[in-house]
């Protein structure tokens, strides 16, 4: 049961963090942008502390202390100052419009399912159900980083791509010790 709850957990948070990667490409606004960014920073530092309980290692507490303060409080608090310094409130119009940003996304998604499906069936990590949206977050940041014109979207894209990748680092490794346990 223990194992199952640490499962349900993690890819229910690791939906999450996909969700409001998702939800960039609807947005249009930097403020907005700049808010779905520190929702899923938040998700993930949460995330941080269910994998730090569960898979034995405390020292992701600070991890997610550190994380918190960097992503939720301090990046986007500079982003919006530099976005009202160099007056730069909305994104006039992406290289794709959103209905086919969203089309994009989920075929990137299903494509991040197809290439983990081999480590997922092969893994026994009870993290391994959040590793293919971990790779669709990292898929998404990408999507953002080049379908984007303004530079201060492109640098959310960066960030987005960048919590993918440590969402994808926490659940390949952190799961371990559970194992071991079990």
């Amino acid at each position: 049961m223990y194992a199952a709850l640490f499962s349900q957990l993690t890819t229910l948070g690791s939906s999450g963090v996909l969700l409001f990667g998702i939800a960039l490409l609807c947005r249009r606004s930097l403020h907005t942008f700049v808010d779905a960014f520190k929702w899923q920073s938040l998700v993930l530092a949460a995330l941080f502390v269910v994998v730090g309980h569960f898979g034995g290692a405390p020292e992701l507490y600070f991890v997610a202390v550190v994380f918190f303060a960097l992503k939720v409080v301090f990046i986007p608090r500079y982003l919006e100052r530099l976005a009202r310094r160099v007056s730069a409130e909305r994104e006039s119009q992406p290289y794709v419009n959103i209905t086919s940003s969203l089309v994009i996304a989920s075929l990137l998604v299903l494509l991040a399912y197809a290439i983990t499906r081999p480590v997922v069936l092969a893994s026994q990590l009870p993290t391994r159900g959040g590793l293919p949206l971990a790779m669709g977050v990292i898929f998404i940041g990408l999507f953002v980083l080049i379908s984007r014109k303004n530079a201060l979207t492109q640098i959310v894209g960066f960030l987005v791509l960048e919590n993918g990748i440590a969402l994808l680092a926490m659940l390949g490794t952190f799961g371990i010790p559970l194992i071991v346990e079990l």
